[in-house]
């Protein structure tokens, strides 16, 4: 199930909002939730104040009290993870959207295919984070690490560390045991002593991969062309 916020000081394109949503999310047969808004001071008091949460926002940016921009701004520190998708008549701000690390721009002038198409490809990517956990079990700790908090795991000499969101978890593990155990396409070698998921990648460029916690990662030369194979096989079966 995933909960859909929806703000827009017009109703009528609340409304066109909505069934976009819901017609794009049946077609998918993914479950979902939509709250609507009118004025973004409501839906800013009712995450920060009231801890409601939600996994898309789909936010129209010239809003008289609060416009998108600010509210996507003020928000993301209460759901770091949440994707957005703008909604905008005005072509200049695709370029704040990319800063702001956005899902996806649409304009006004193609809404119902543009919106379509990304809510669907948003559900899709927000199932896909959702997903395992790996377990580490010794005889002193359990610990739970969800696929979609991991960064990369390194080689630790014989050994694997796991950098998380959560931080580092040494494992009693190769590298390669690890791999095997995840048995998840979004993780990948981009060299001999390190694993990433492709899913925390930024970008990649100058032999490098840029991930969202802000470390960057050299990708082995024998690796480079397999890696972008990977991550555009990745991406096409999933998004």
């Amino acid at each position: 199930m995933i909960r859909i916020a929806i703000c827009d000081d017009d109703t009528s394109a609340v409304s066109l909002h909505e069934n976009v949503v819901k017609s794009s999310l049946q077609v998918c047969g993914i479950g979902y939730e939509i709250v609507t808004y009118t004025r973004g001071r409501n839906l800013l008091s009712d995450i920060t104040d009231d801890h409601f949460f939600y996994d898309l926002l789909l936010l129209d940016i010239e809003m008289p009290d609060i416009t998108g921009m600010e509210l996507s701004e003020t928000l993301k520190p209460y759901l770091p993870n949440v994707k957005i998708i703008f909604i905008t008549s005005h072509v200049e701000y695709a370029i704040d959207a990319y800063e702001l690390s956005i899902f996806r721009y649409v304009p006004k002038h193609d809404l119902e295919k543009r919106l379509a198409a990304a809510v669907a490809d948003a559900a899709r990517l927000i199932e896909l984070e959702a997903g395992q956990e790996y377990t580490i079990q010794t005889s002193s700790r359990l610990e739970r690490i969800p696929y979609k908090e991991i960064y990369y795991i390194q080689r630790d000499g014989k050994n694997a560390s796991i950098v998380s969101s959560a931080g580092t978890s040494k494992v009693r593990k190769s590298l390669q045991q690890v791999y095997e155990e995840l048995d998840a396409p979004e993780f990948l070698f981009i060299d001999r002593g390190y694993i990433v998921n492709i899913i925390q990648i930024m970008k990649v460029s100058a032999g490098m991969v840029f991930l969202k916690n802000g470390e960057q990662l050299l990708i082995s030369r024998s690796h480079l062309q397999e890696v972008k194979r990977q991550i555009n096989r990745f991406w096409g079966a999933h998004i």
